[in-house]
C-alpha cells in the first residue's frame, strides 16, 4: 500500500526531469527513501549499490552527519540572506576563499549560481561582456562539442551538442557552433586513437578559420564527456587542444561540473589534463549533492577586466551564493582535505577500479572498458558482428533496468554502459559492482539472445564470475 500510495500520487501530480512522462505513469517510479554509503534503498525493501552516486554528486556518500549539523547550524544561525545589495555572508566568502585555493592557481574568482546549468548560462554571459569589454564586440561564436551535455536551460542546450535536446528546445540560442567528439569507440576505430585525437583537435581549428578568428569567444567542453557516455578523449587529444588554442585569441571553457572535486583523481580535471581555463563551471561534487550549489570559477584574465572595466554586471540568482547551500560545501570539501579522498582517489581506488573494471571486458557484450579515475564505461557489442545492436532492441536500456534488478544503478548513454561511484567506495564495494555488473551482463545477453532468435543464432554467454571460480 504504501509503494503504490506513492506511485499513484507521483503519476498524478509529478513531472519528472528527461522522462517520458505516459511511459513512467504506466509502469510507476521506484520510490527511494533512504541511503547510506554507497547504497540506497526502496520501498519495497531492495538495496541497491549506487554507482552513479546520484547524479555524478554524492562525492562523499550518503548519510554524512557532519553535512546535516553544517545545514542545520547555518538554518538557526541565517537561513538565507542574497548577495545583491552590496551584501554578503560569511559561508559565501569562506567558500569562495577556499575554492580559489583548490583551483589552478590563476583563478582566484567565483561566481555563485544554484546548478550547473545556470553555471553555463553565467559563462555565456561573461565571455560575450568580457570580449565586449576589450573593445571586440564582433567576438559572439562559441564552439561546442557534438553529443556534449553543458545543462536543459536554454543556454545550457544550446551549448550543449545532443541533437534531442536541440529538437525541442528551438530557437536556440544564436552564434553558437559544434564540432566533433573525441569519442574513439563510436567514431574513429578506422584509425589510432592518438591520430583520432589530433584530428578532433584539427576539426577545431578548421572550425575557427571558417567562422573567423576575429569572431570566436570561446571553446567550451567537459574534460571528460559525462552525460555523452563517459568519453575519455584520446591522450593527444587535449594537447593537441592547448595548441589550437595558443595560435588564436580564443578563451578555454573548461566544464568541470562533472569531473571536478576529486572524480579524476585532483580536485579538477584541469589540474589532471594541465589545462589552463579562463572560466570553469562547478556543480555537483561542490556539495556533494547535499543541497545546490553551483559557480564559475573565473581566470584572472577574465576576472581583471570585468573588475576593472566592467561596471555592473546585470546578471545573477536569488539564490547565488545561498548561506545553507555554501555552509554545507565548505564543510564538504573540508572533510574531503580532512579524509584525503581526492588521493584516495587518485592511488588506491581509482586504480583499483580500473583493473577490476577491465576484467569486464571478457564478457562478449564488452567492446570496449575505459576509467579514469572514478569514471567509466562499457560498449555494448552484438559478439556476432562485433557491431552495436540494432536500436529496435534498446540494449542499453534493458542492460539499465536488469542492473536494477540486480541491487546495481549503473546509466545507460544509448547502448554504452557509464559509472561515477561515490568517491568512498572501497575496494570490497568495487568488486560487488563488478559482480553485479558482469551478473547483469549475463542476463542482458540472455534476453538479447532470445529477442534476436528468429532473426540469428543466439549470443554465446560467458560464465558468471563466480561460476568461472568454482
Amino acid at each position: 500500500m504504501y509503494t503504490e500510495t506513492y506511485r499513484q500520487l507521483d503519476r498524478d501530480h509529478h513531472l519528472h526531469p528527461f522522462t517520458d512522462f505516459k511511459a513512467l505513469g504506466e509502469e510507476g517510479s521506484r520510490i527511494v527513501t533512504h541511503a547510506e554509503g554507497v547504497y540506497i534503498h526502496d520501498s519495497e525493501g531492495n538495496r541497491i549499490l549506487d554507482a552513479m552516486a546520484g547524479l555524478w554528486c554524492v562525492n562523499l556518500g550518503y548519510g554524512r552527519e557532519e553535512l546535516v549539523a553544517a545545514a542545520t547550524a547555518q538554518l538557526r544561525e541565517l537561513p538565507y540572506y542574497n548577495n545583491f545589495f552590496k551584501s554578503t555572508h560569511p559561508p559565501a566568502v569562506k567558500l569562495a576563499e577556499m575554492l580559489c585555493r583548490l583551483a589552478p592557481a590563476h583563478m582566484n574568482r567565483v561566481f555563485f549560481t544554484g546548478s550547473g546549468s545556470e553555471a553555463n548560462d553565467t559563462v555565456l554571459r561573461m565571455v560575450r561582456r568580457y570580449w565586449a569589454l576589450e573593445g571586440k564586440p564582433d567576438k559572439q561564436w562559441v564552439i561546442a562539442r557534438e553529443n556534449a551535455y553543458h545543462g536543459s536551460t536554454v543556454a545550457g542546450l544550446s551549448l550543449g551538442g545532443m541533437a534531442p535536446m536541440h529538437a525541442q528546445g528551438g530557437p536556440l540560442v544564436p552564434k553558437i557552433a559544434h564540432v566533433r567528439q573525441p569519442y574513439w569507440f563510436g567514431e574513429g576505430r578506422d584509425t589510432s586513437p592518438e591520430a583520432f585525437g589530433r584530428e578532433c583537435a584539427a576539426a577545431l581549428e578548421a572550425k575557427i578559420l571558417e567562422l573567423g578568428e576575429e569572431n570566436v569567444a570561446a571553446f567550451i567542453a567537459e574534460p571528460v564527456q559525462g552525460a555523452g557516455g563517459a568519453i575519455i578523449p584520446p591522450q593527444s587529444y587535449w594537447p593537441a587542444v592547448k595548441e589550437v588554442l595558443a595560435r588564436y585569441d580564443i578563451l578555454l571553457v573548461v566544464d568541470e561540473v562533472i569531473c571536478g572535486f576529486g572524480r579524476l583523481g585532483e580536485w579538477f580535471a584541469s589540474i589532471h589534463y594541465d589545462l589552463k581555463p579562463d572560466l570553469m563551471p562547478i556543480a555537483k561534487g561542490l556539495s556533494s549533492g547535499y543541497l545546490p550549489i553551483g559557480g564559475v570559477l573565473v581566470g584572472d584574465r577574465v576576472a581583471e577586466t570585468l573588475i576593472e572595466r566592467g561596471g555592473e554586471f546585470f546578471h545573477g540568482f536569488t539564490y547565488s551564493g545561498h548561506p545553507v547551500c555554501a555552509a554545507v560545501a565548505l564543510k564538504n570539501l573540508e572533510l574531503m582535505q580532512a579524509e584525503g579522498i581526492v588521493e584516495r582517489v587518485r592511488d588506491d581506488v581509482g586504480p583499483y577500479l580500473a583493473e577490476r573494471w577491465a576484467t569486464l571486458a571478457d564478457h562478449p557484450l564488452v567492446g570496449e572498458v575505459r576509467s579514469l579515475g572514478l569514471i567509466g564505461a562499457l560498449e555494448l557489442i552484438d559478439p556476432a558482428t562485433g557491431e552495436r545492436f540494432p536500436k529496435s532492441l534498446a540494449a542499453g536500456t534493458l542492460c539499465r533496468d536488469i542492473c536494477f534488478d540486480h541491487g546495481l544503478v549503473m546509466r545507460s548513454v544509448g547502448d554504452t554502459m557509464i559509472i561515477s561511484p561515490p568517491l568512498v567506495i572501497t575496494r570490497a564495494e568495487i568488486d560487488e559492482l563488478v559482480r553485479l555488473a558482469w551478473e547483469a551482463l549475463d542476463e542482458t545477453a540472455r534476453r538479447l539472445a532470445a529477442r534476436e532468435q528468429a532473426d540469428g543464432p543466439a549470443i554465446m554467454i560467458q560464465p558468471s564470475i563466480e561460476e568461472s571460480r568454482s
